[in-house]
């Protein structure tokens, strides 16, 4: 394996000129760089990642806290991951990720140089990391939107667009009364921002286009799903356009519906709201409104290096929702309304 020393010897420089070059504290002429990454390519030389981080001051790595607490999906939280860590290795970045909901664990990754830069996800409304992280020498990017960023800055789908998007097509296709089967009981108990936003959104949606809207928690079991539904259509029977937020239970939900002998895309509309790849792998393609989970961690991470590599401003992108009508829904009681 090749040394600093055998670059130093080939390019005819001292080690601290090739040190230079790598590092980049200090001017080299444009001769001198250009031998010294001629011997790099040639003698296939990678720094040591130590002596790299203590030419820079860099780790050339991201900390990704991504909590795996009761109610989340595991799967969809694992597309988040793929989009930060694939991006992250376009900028020469490696991931720490996170897994456990520990306060103190946080205060010592962004209490030490473990990491250049942070990424949170599953961000609740009023959450307590946010503080710790606002405070921290590192930069750090939320998946989420918490009702106080503390100056950070946030990516996100737009939940609450979504909502309103999802009870606008029921309202446009003759539907007059729809329902949220939502997420689980802990995730609204933890009051998690992204299920907070999409209930709001859908209830200003239900209000303004005079839709009679109800919400459901739903446990995302088999028999979790199937208490949901049959609350719902005990208490709504009226019910013909359901929306589903809930990535583990909709295959459980749409089973029950056919048990009771309801024909989705016929007797009933659903939307989901999931990944594209949810969707389409049920037992009927769903009009579904996105959830780009792969591409808001990308984001995520082109905003951290952002402000990591400058003085830029904290920002919120919220990503515009997009509906797919597919076989899953159809015209409500009253017809296609203008």
């Amino acid at each position: 394996m090749a040394t600093i020393d055998d670059v130093a010897k080939a390019a005819g420089v001292s080690t601290s000129t090739v040190s230079y070059v790598l590092s980049g504290k200090r001017p080299i002429s444009a001769p001198t760089r250009a031998r010294v990454e001629r011997a790099i390519d040639k003698l296939g030389y990678r720094p040591h990642a130590g002596a790299r981080a203590l030419a820079s001051a860099r780790t050339n790595v991201i900390a990704l806290m991504a909590p795996l607490r009761v109610g989340v999906n595991v799967p969809v939280i694992m597309q988040f991951v793929a989009g930060v860590v694939t991006r992250a290795r376009d900028f020469d970045h490696d991931v720490l990720l996170l897994t456990q909901d520990d306060v103190s664990g946080l205060d010592r990754v962004t209490g030490g140089s473990m990491v250049d830069a942070l990424v949170m996800m599953d961000i609740e409304a009023d959450d307590p990391r946010v503080p710790l992280v606002a405070a921290a020498k590192q930069p750090t990017v939320l998946i989420g939107l918490p009702q106080d960023p503390e100056g950070l800055s946030c990516v996100d789908l737009d939940f609450e667009a979504a909502g309103r998007l999802a009870v606008r097509h029921l309202a446009r296709t003759g539907h007059t009364d729809v329902a949220l089967i939502g997420s689980p009981p802990e995730v609204l108990q933890r009051h998690t921002s992204y299920a907070e936003r999409l209930m709001r959104g859908l209830r200003s949606q239900a209000t303004s286009s005079g839709l009679t809207a109800r919400v459901e928690a739903c446990d995302s079991s088999p028999s979790g799903a199937s208490a949901a539904v049959d609350t719902l259509l005990a208490t709504a029977p009226d019910t013909t356009g359901i929306i589903v937020h809930n990535e583990a239970a909709l295959p459980h939900v749409l089973s029950r519906l056919a048990e009771r002998g309801i024909v989705v895309g016929a007797d009933m509309s659903v939307i989901a709201v999931c990944p594209t790849d949810v969707a389409l792998s049920q037992r009927i393609p769903m009009t579904s409104i996105d959830l780009p989970a792969e591409d808001i961690g990308k984001v995520a991470v082109d905003m951290v290096m952002a402000r990591l590599e400058g003085d830029h401003p904290s920002e919120t992108r919220l990503l515009s929702p997009v509906l797919t009508e597919r076989e899953s829904s159809a015209y409500g009681p009253a017809g296609a309304l203008d």
